[in-house]
C-alpha cells in the first residue's frame, strides 16, 4: 500500500487557522484555546495521552459552528442553542479512528459543571476533558485585544471565579487560578503563534499513514467547507471524483489518482476563511463580494503550504482558478507554468459546477456543458485535450460525479437533521 509520511498536528492546525480567519475578533482563538486547555490538562496531571486530545480538541472545538454570524455569537457569549455546534462538531470528526477521542470531548464542551451534575449528559458520561475545553474557551473569549493582557487577568479570574460550581468544575477553576498566576501563561497566549508556545515534541509526532487514511481526512475538511452553504453542500464531492477518474484516463498512476481525489476535495479549502453570509447570498454578487470570493484559492494555497507532504496536492488544489493565458487567480500562472494536475481541477470545477443541481437552477445536460467547456477552450481558459477527455467519456464521468453528489446530499440531510 502507498503511504504518506504526514503530520496530523499540521493538518488540524491548517483547519483551526482557517477558522479564524473569517473574522479579527476570532484572530488566533483556536490556538489559545488549544494551548491554555493543554496546559490546564498538564497542570492537573491527566495521562499524556489525554493531554494530546485535550489539546486536538481545543484546536477544533468550534468546527461544528458552520456560519460566520454562529462563531462570532459564540465568542461574545453562550447561546441557548450553544450545544448544536458541538454535537455537530463531534458528528463530523467522529468517523476519523485518530479524532475520535477528541470529538467526544468536542461534543460536550459548552455543557455547565452545574454543581456536579455536569459530570453525564443523558446517561452519557462527560470526560473531564470537556469542562477543561469549556473553561479554557471561556477564558480566552474574555481576553481583549489591544489591552495589556497582564492587567486583563485581574479582570478575568475573578469572574470566572464567581462561576465555579455552576458554570465551571471548581477544581479547575481553582487550578486555572494557580496556572494563571504565572505571566508567561498569559503572555503565551496572546503571541502570534500560542501553540509554538508549547515545546513538547509528543504532541507533534510525525504520523505515517496510508494514503486512504488521508483521503479519509480530507472528506471530512471538505464537508467543513461544503456544509457551510446550502449552494455548495454537494460540490466537493463531485469535484474530487470527477477529478480522480479524469487522471486515471489520462494516465496518471493509481498513487497520482487517489492525491487528485485528495485535492478535489481540498481545492475550496479556503472557502471557511469567506463570510458565509457571502457565500449564501441569492441575488448577484456586488464587486467587493466577487473579489472576496476570489481569495480564497489563496487561502487555500497558504493554508495547506506548511504541509509539506502535500505540496503537489495544494499545487492542484490551488490553481484551480488559474488560466492558460495568465488571466485567472490569484497567482496569474499560464501556459507551460500550469501543471496538468492543477489543468485537471480547473476542468473538473467547472464541469462540477455547471452539471450539478443547486436549490436555484437545475444542472446543464451534455450539450449545455459541452458548449460552456468549449468556449472557455477557444478563450484559452482551459485545457482543450483535457476537456476532449471529458466530453469522450462523458456518460462516465458524469454518472460518477451523480453518484458521488447523491451519497453527499444523504451525508448532508443526515446531517443536518442531527
Amino acid at each position: 500500500m502507498d503511504k504518506l509520511k504526514i503530520n496530523i498536528n499540521e493538518m488540524l492546525e491548517s483547519i483551526s487557522n482557517a477558522q479564524d480567519l473569517v473574522s479579527p475578533r476570532l484572530s488566533n482563538h483556536h490556538q489559545q484555546v488549544a494551548y491554555l486547555a493543554f496546559r490546564l490538562a498538564e497542570h492537573i496531571g491527566l495521562p499524556f495521552e489525554q493531554q494530546k486530545d485535550v489539546y486536538l480538541a481545543g484546536l477544533l472545538h468550534d468546527i461544528g459552528a458552520l456560519s460566520t454570524p454562529e462563531r462570532l455569537e459564540l465568542l461574545e457569549s453562550e447561546p441557548v442553542n450553544v450545544h448544536y455546534h458541538g454535537f455537530s462538531g463531534a458528528k463530523l470528526l467522529e468517523g476519523f479512528m485518530p479524532l475520535k477521542e477528541p470529538a467526544y470531548i468536542i461534543k460536550y464542551h459548552h455543557l455547565p459543571w452545574n454543581h456536579g451534575e455536569g459530570r453525564a449528559f443523558n446517561d452519557e458520561e462527560v470526560s473531564i476533558a470537556s469542562h477543561i475545553i469549556h473553561l479554557a474557551d471561556r477564558t480566552c473569549a474574555s481576553i481583549r485585544s489591544g489591552e495589556n493582557v497582564i492587567v486583563q487577568k485581574n479582570r478575568i479570574l475573578p469572574a470566572i471565579r464567581k462561576q465555579a460550581g455552576a458554570k465551571f468544575e471548581p477544581d479547575l477553576v481553582d487550578a486555572l487560578c494557580e496556572l494563571c498566576s504565572i505571566e508567561s501563561i498569559w503572555l503565551d497566549l496572546v503571541s502570534d503563534e500560542p501553540i509554538r508556545m508549547i515545546s513538547d515534541p509528543g504532541l507533534l509526532n510525525i504520523h505515517t499513514s496510508e494514503i486512504d487514511d488521508v483521503i479519509d481526512l480530507a472528506f471530512i475538511f471538505s464537508h467543513i467547507i461544503d456544509f457551510r452553504s446550502r449552494f455548495t453542500s454537494l460540490h466537493s464531492a463531485g469535484v474530487a471524483k470527477t477529478a480522480e477518474k479524469l487522471a486515471q484516463i489520462i494516465g496518471f498512476s493509481p498513487f497520482e489518482c487517489k492525491m487528485m481525489l485528495i485535492a478535489g476535495y481540498l481545492h475550496d479549502f479556503g472557502k471557511i476563511a469567506i463570510n458565509s453570509q457571502i457565500l449564501e447570498k441569492e441575488g448577484k454578487l456586488t464587486e467587493d463580494e466577487f473579489n472576496t470570493i476570489r481569495v480564497h484559492t489563496y487561502y487555500t494555497y497558504r493554508l495547506l503550504e506548511p504541509i509539506k507532504q502535500l505540496q503537489t496536492v495544494n499545487i492542484w488544489a490551488s490553481y484551480h482558478h488559474e488560466k492558460l493565458d495568465g488571466t485567472g487567480y490569484p497567482f496569474h500562472i499560464s501556459g507551460d507554468s500550469l501543471p496538468l494536475g492543477s489543468r485537471i481541477m480547473a476542468v473538473a470545477d467547472i464541469f462540477a459546477a455547471i452539471t450539478e443541481d443547486r436549490p436555484y437552477r437545475k444542472g446543464m445536460d451534455y450539450a449545455g456543458a459541452k458548449r460552456v467547456l468549449e468556449e472557455k477552450v477557444a478563450d484559452n481558459s482551459i485545457d482543450r485535450s483535457v476537456v476532449n477527455t471529458l466530453l469522450e467519456n462523458f456518460g462516465e464521468i458524469n454518472s460518477i460525479r451523480e453518484q458521488a453528489q447523491a451519497e453527499a446530499a444523504e451525508h448532508y440531510e443526515k446531517f443536518m437533521r442531527q
